[in-house]
C-alpha cells in the first residue's frame, strides 16, 4: 500500500501569494489536475494545505496542515504527510505539476532498492518534490528541520536517496510557478 500526498501548503510568492493549488488551469483548479493523475497510482491521496482547507476538502481527500505553520518549505509538508500516512511508503508530488508521469509511483517503487527515499529527475534537473519516502525517515527529518535546515536536496543527499530518470518525458515535470507559466501552458494547449 502506498499513500500519495499532494503538497499544496506553500506561500506561492511567485503567484502573488494566491493559493497555487486553487488557481485554475483550463477552468480546473491546478491541484485537481495533479489529483486526477495521482489517484490512479496510489491507495489513498492526502492533500497537505495550510490555507483554504475547506475548499481542498471538497475533493473528498483527507486534508492535513504543516505542524510548523511558518511555511518552512516542502519538507514540512512531507513530515506532516509521513505522520498522517497509514502506509509505510508515501509518495509526494507538488500541486503545480499538472502533467506528472502516469507511471511515476510504479517507477519510483521499482527503483527504491534498499534506500528509504527515491525521487524523479527529468534527465537534466532533479525534482525532489516528486519523491517516494519511507516512514522510517520521520525522526531523521524532524531532526533536520529542528536544526533549522530547509534545503530539500541536502536532505535527499543526507539520507542517500536514489534518483529515477524520466528523461523520455521531461515535459511531465513542467511546473507552473507564475501567472506567465500558467498563461503559456494554456496558450500551448489551445
Amino acid at each position: 500500500m502506498i499513500t500519495g500526498v499532494i503538497l499544496a501548503g506553500g506561500r506561492a510568492s511567485r503567484m502573488g501569494g494566491r493559493d497555487k493549488g486553487l488557481i485554475a488551469l483550463n477552468g480546473v483548479p491546478l491541484y485537481q489536475h495533479v489529483l486526477l493523475r495521482l489517484k490512479k497510482q496510489v491507495d489513498e491521496v492526502i492533500i497537505s494545505a495550510n490555507r483554504n482547507q475547506p475548499i481542498y476538502a471538497q475533493s473528498g481527500c483527507r486534508i492535513i496542515g504543516d505542524f510548523d505553520t511558518s511555511f518552512p518549505g516542502p519538507l514540512a509538508g512531507m513530515l506532516s504527510g509521513l505522520h498522517a500516512s497509514t502506509s509505510e511508503w508515501v509518495v509526494f508530488v507538488p500541486c503545480d505539476v499538472p502533467a506528472l508521469p502516469l507511471d511515476l509511483v510504479h517507477r519510483l517503487w521499482q527503483a527504491r532498492g534498499d534506500t528509504h527515499a527515491v525521487y524523479a529527475t527529468d534527465g537534466e534537473r532533479p525534482h525532489p518534490t516528486l519523491v517516494l519516502m519511507n516512514k522510517i525517515l520521520i525522526n531523521t527529518l524532524e531532526d533536520y528541520l529542528n536544526h533549522g535546515n530547509r534545503k530539500l536536496m541536502l536532505f535527499m543527499e543526507q539520507v542517500g536517496a536514489k534518483t529515477v530518470s524520466f528523461n523520455e518525458q521531461p515535459e511531465a515535470f513542467r511546473n507552473l510557478n507564475s501567472p506567465e507559466d500558467l498563461s503559456n501552458w494554456e496558450d500551448q494547449i489551445r
